[in-house]
């Protein structure tokens, strides 16, 4: 071994030696640190505290939330006063006429209006300072058919990314008990068809949990998801009183796997608004509870 050979052994062990050495204080480093960074708010229409917007937001605030999630079609300026009063964030905007309005109706009068409403949910959006809202795509029945429900909805949507890409909004589709869309392939299939950056996904925990697995859907739509809706589901209440009274149950006591989940939302880089949709807020202490509960959720 030539000298030059031995002198670079020598440096090299010695480097390797430093590295473990600082290992354990690098790993307690990342032990103190915040283990995520989603924030809590909650889904307006969900607060049941009796009041004007200010009174509901006000309590939502003291509860401990960080933003709130208003419906379209609201007063703006009322939201807006509300909203800086409180400090609250516009986590999103749940479009309102999407039910009513739907994007996959057999009638092109329907689809267009259905257009219009999620325009101007944009537009709340934008005043409120969200940069994402939430819209249910359209409904499978016995008078509209799967195919027709996709070709439909994913046309109205292209027609309204110019406006989500001048606004600076994104559209995101929630999964919902709509039979349409059922399974987190089609999920990222469907984002991908509309063609655009400005259409995502709008997760919804609790509703999947009837026939399959949140933590699976996050990994498969994966940077797709730009917000979330945190709610809860108990498989065994459904499997005793029906597919709906799974939905009564507080967090962290019914089916979810929350750890599961939130590795899941790790391991995809997710670190947005967490939204409740959820029961249990219909008073200051029930509010409070949520935050409590969704605490424990986002620690998990």
């Amino acid at each position: 071994m030539t000298h030059s050979r031995r002198d670079f052994m020598k440096q090299s062990a010695a480097a390797l030696a430093t590295a473990a050495l600082a290992a354990p204080a690098t790993s307690l480093l990342a032990a103190d640190a915040p283990k995520r960074s989603i924030k809590k708010a909650i889904m307006y229409g969900t607060v049941g505290v009796k009041g004007s917007v200010m009174e509901k937001l006000r309590a939502v605030k003291d509860a401990g939330f960080e933003g709130v999630e208003p419906n379209s079609h609201m007063d703006q300026d009322e939201v807006v006063k509300a909203l800086e009063a409180t400090g609250l964030k516009a986590a999103s905007v749940c479009c309102s006429t999407h039910w009513h309005d739907t994007l996959t109706h057999n009638s092109q009068n329907v689809r267009d209006r259905g257009l219009e409403g999620l325009k101007q949910a944009m537009r709340d959006a934008k005043r409120y300072g969200a940069t994402s809202v939430l819209l249910v795509p359209g409904v499978v029945n016995k008078e509209v058919g799967y195919a027709d429900a996709w070709t439909r909805s994913i046309e109205q949507i292209r027609k309204a990314v110019p406006l989500a890409e001048e606004l600076q909004v994104k559209i995101a589709i929630e999964n919902v008990w709509n039979n349409f869309i059922m399974s987190p392939l089609e999920a990222a299939r469907f984002v991908d068809e509309c063609q655009s950056p400005w259409v995502g996904w709008h997760f919804d925990i609790g509703n999947v949990i009837n026939y399959g697995w949140p933590e699976q859907w996050i990994k498969t739509l994966g940077a797709r998801i730009s917000r979330l809706h945190i709610k809860e589901y108990s498989r065994e209440k459904r499997d005793k009183q029906g597919p709906y009274a799974g939905f009564n149950v507080k967090f962290l006591e019914g089916s979810n796997d929350w750890p599961a989940v939130m590795k899941a939302l790790d391991a995809v880089g997710y670190s947005s608004w967490g939204i409740a949709e959820q029961g249990g807020g219909d008073t200051p202490e029930g509010l409070k509870d949520l935050v409590d509960r969704m605490d424990k959720i986002f620690a998990s």
